[in-house]
């Protein structure tokens, strides 16, 4: 590790020096700037421009612009860049990552290369991790982009259509990273040009930039409409899944996974009537039973989701705040609902959907800031080809940060850390302490009301209020209890005579998952040279060293006979975390990398839907690619129906003719005879002439520019029905692919090759929906734009807006009805007996 530390440092230490006489140039040419008026430093902008459409590149304009800039800063908003920011804003304008550490002033960093970058006129996206700070940082910056003439907009969660058309056609645009993918998947389903927000995706600049990039990448983004299937099933499910003793299952803590044991196998055979539990025809049986296993043995209440008012809400792992309107997908949520008797809403059916990873990648340009980004360089440079450079700091660090101390139980190490905040408030210096979750913070604050420490307890759900209470918690006898991300993006300055007591002092819980979270906590003390202090309680009931820490650390606990309020510091047990860590890390990347894998193979498909889709939408002539399709329709016909065996002949030509009429071919018009004398390739041609005359006929009977916008009408409606169907297939596959590596079969090879064969029988039937309504569309009843699916929904949403849905009534099945496992019996014959 020290190893690569030290290649790291050299490899950003040089980065860094070559980057330095840009930052002086720029130092240069501060007095010249000081001399223009407000008029002459606005027209800079002109002139830039001009010189860009001219020709010159921005490496060549950058040092005057980031000068303009750093000007325009300091008259319009009284900070003037400092060298090291400088520094920063040429790295991300380079289109890397910049670490920078907390309180180094990233948001100021940004405008610089967000100005750079406007002169194009291809508009910049400034990506933020919530609403709050999309706003704030948007209205703090936006003074000093107006006073060099460019606009900026802010794109927020509650923003309808033309507010969003406004925000995005400005020269700079801020919002969050689930808007602005939501709003892409959005774009590509209208059914008019005019109803696109977006532009093209020229340069982002995400803030906070693991927290977006690496954290959130587990998370496809996901448009979803109501499902068909009956919610019924989930409640008998979980009836199984509570009927099972624990010699039935076990849970693999590791792989997130509950598996039947022989014997719950067995139990599911008798409880659902099959003959064979592992059969592929019980695959729907195997669905439901693996969500009611896991939400019953490895989804807790209170950790994992939290249930309020009959709704079953999840609660963030990264933030530990409650995520309303955010659902588990697969089905896991109405097992969940089942689990916890609230009503069992209606499964979703997947319509669109995209990874951070392929949306981030489609800017022509990317960059980030963050301080902390190191722990993930590989995966930065793997995933998104992105290196990250260190900036150094305005101020050294002096800040302490101190060894863990490490407690045999979680009793004696809550004990501890109540104790030392209690020492800590009767100085009256400032505590920040760190918990992964809401549970841990409201246990923590229980202890602390029973010792009379007045205090905070934020669980990064407010984030406004949130943002203004961490602002003041560096003030003399603060006590402020906070789950990892809240109030993440303020900085928190020290009150008066804090300096004195030592500044701020930082208390982590427990080590999280990922060492750059626990850095990240760390970070929030020692700014800009500011004095501080940090330590980590550990306790081996954590779940990360009970499920990742070793053996061997455990062994030597109970050889030293410690006792509960007893705790140890060594290297070997930092040097334990520090492995549990890199294992969950390692973990952790595996899981993005496999979700990526597997939206490899739909982003080339979608990536050819959706070219296609914006050929419709921006009115190009269809013509050609309707004949062209007809005669593709015809060659792929006639060549799966004719196999060349003299013997099946006679019967190939009747079935051929049989779906050509159930096609486009009026009945009757082509019999066996004409056809049966013919090569293969005279065959085609007959059909095709067929076609081709059909649909002249038609352009005759509508006008031209009637024919060309009909056909535009039929083909969105066939591609989005089709596309969105196969987009539900290809998610049941990623679904069902793990059962394959039993079968010696890599899964995201396997989910590779059949998804391809998926595609091409998609585009299969889209030439054959295309053709079949186009050549019987009747004169009287010529066809609308009009949407496949209204009723639609994100799987991330702003907590503090989302919108109270109507509530719908399920359907639920009846007793003569067919049982909705698909046994084919009815539902009181079947699964209904148990229910």
């Amino acid at each position: 590790m020290k190893l690569f530390q030290k290649l790291f440092k050299s490899y950003s230490e040089r980065e860094v020096k070559r980057v330095i006489p840009i930052a002086d140039k720029i130092d240069s040419m501060d007095s010249k700037m000081e001399q223009f008026s407000d008029e002459e430093l606005r027209a800079k902008t002109d002139e830039f421009k001009d010189r860009i459409s001219k020709g010159e590149s921005l490496d060549s304009i950058l040092p005057e612009a980031f000068a303009v800039v750093r000007e325009a800063g300091y008259r319009n908003v009284g900070l003037k860049q400092y060298k090291e920011q400088l520094i920063g804003g040429i790295v991300l304008h380079q289109g890397r990552i910049a670490e920078m550490k907390t309180g180094e002033g990233k948001t100021l960093v940004a405008t610089a290369p967000a100005y750079l970058n406007a002169l194009t006129g291809k508009g910049v996206h400034i990506v933020t991790v919530n609403d709050y700070l999309a706003k704030r940082d948007r209205d703090s910056m936006a003074p000093i982009y107006e006073a060099l003439g460019l606009k900026v907009g802010v794109i927020l969660h509650d923003m309808d259509q033309a507010q969003r058309q406004e925000a995005y056609n400005c020269d700079i645009t801020y919002g969050t990273n689930s808007e602005f993918g939501f709003d892409y998947l959005r774009d590509n389903m209208v059914i008019y040009k005019e109803e696109r927000v977006q532009r093209g995706l020229n340069f982002a600049i995400v803030d906070e930039v693991d927290s977006i990039l690496i954290d959130e990448a587990r998370t496809p983004l996901i448009i979803s409409g109501e499902g068909e299937k009956s919610t019924e099933f989930y409640n008998v499910a979980d009836s199984f899944a509570k009927s099972l003793q624990k010699e039935d299952y076990t849970v693999d803590e590791k792989a997130n996974a509950v598996i039947l044991t022989d014997t719950g196998v067995k139990k599911a055979e008798t409880f659902f009537h099959l003959d064979n539990y592992a059969d592929p025809e019980n695959m729907e049986i195997q669905h439901y039973v693996v969500q009611s296993l896991k939400a019953n043995y490895i989804m807790k209440r209170d950790k994992d989701y939290m249930v309020k008012n009959g709704e079953v809400l999840i609660v963030d792992e990264f933030t530990g705040r409650m995520m309303e309107g955010r659902r588990y997908s697969d089905g896991l949520h109405q097992a969940i609902e089942a689990k916890e008797g609230v009503k069992v809403e209606r499964e979703s059916k997947t319509l669109a959907t995209i990874t951070y990873q392929n949306y981030f990648r489609m800017f022509n340009k990317l960059s980030g800031m963050t301080g902390t980004a190191r722990t993930e360089e590989n995966e930065f440079r793997e995933i998104y080809e992105l290196d990250v450079i260190a900036i150094p700091t305005h101020e050294p660090v002096i800040r302490i940060d101190s060894p863990d101390v490490v407690y045999k139980s979680a009793k004696g190490k809550f004990n501890a850390i109540a104790d030392e905040i209690y020492e800590t408030y009767k100085k009256g210096q400032p505590v920040l302490v760190g918990t992964v979750s809401i549970e841990k913070s409201e246990l923590l604050s229980d202890m602390l009301k029973k010792k009379g420490v007045p205090h905070q307890v934020l669980n990064a759900k407010f984030h406004e209020k949130e943002a203004e209470i961490i602002s003041h918690a560096g003030e003399k006898g603060t006590v402020t209890i906070a789950t990892n991300m809240a109030g993440r993006g303020t900085d928190i300055k020290l009150g008066k005579g804090v300096v004195a007591l030592g500044g701020l002092k930082i208390i982590g819980t427990e080590r999280h998952e990922s060492r750059r979270i626990d850095n990240q906590l760390r970070g929030r003390s020692g700014r800009q040279g500011d004095p501080g202090s940090s330590r980590f309680y550990v306790s081996l009931e954590d779940d990360l060293m009970r499920i990742f820490g070793s053996d061997r650390l455990q062994g030597i606990v109970e050889k030293l006979g410690l006792k509960d309020d007893e705790a140890i510091e060594s290297k070997m047990v930092t040097n334990a975390i520090e492995n549990a860590q890199k294992k969950v890390e390692g973990n952790n990347f595996d899981i993005r990398k496999t979700l990526l894998q597997y939206d490899d193979v739909i982003n080339k498909q979608r990536e050819i839907i959706y070219r296609q889709r914006s050929q419709v939408l921006e009115g190009e002539d269809l013509k050609e690619d309707m004949l062209k399709m007809i005669e593709d329709l015809v060659s792929s016909v006639v060549d799966s129906h004719i196999s060349g065996v003299e013997e099946e002949f006679d019967d190939e030509i009747t079935k051929l003719i049989d779906y050509m009429e159930e096609i486009y071919v009026p009945k009757g018009s082509v019999k066996e005879e004409d056809i049966i004398n013919l090569s293969n390739e005279e065959i085609k041609a007959k059909f095709t002439d067929i076609g081709i005359k059909m649909y002249e006929e038609k352009e005759k009977e509508f006008t031209s520019e009637q024919m060309r916008e009909i056909e535009r009408v039929i083909l969105l409606r066939v591609v989005d029905t089709r596309w969105m169907d196969h987009i539900d297939d290809m998610e049941h596959l990623k679904r069902a692919i793990g059962l394959r590596a039993y079968r010696q079969q890599e899964p995201a090879q396997a989910y590779q090759f059949e998804g391809s064969q998926m595609f091409d029988e998609m585009i299969y039937n889209i030439k054959v929906d295309t053709i079949k309504y186009l050549l019987h569309v009747q004169i009287e009843k010529a066809p609308e734009r009009e949407r496949v699916v209204r009723n639609v929904s994100t799987n991330q949403q702003e907590d503090s807006v989302v919108k109270k849905k109507p509530v719908r009534k399920a359907k639920t099945v009846g007793r003569n009805d067919p049982c909705p496992c698909g046994s084919g019996k009815k539902y009181k014959n079947c699964c209904g007996r148990t229910s």
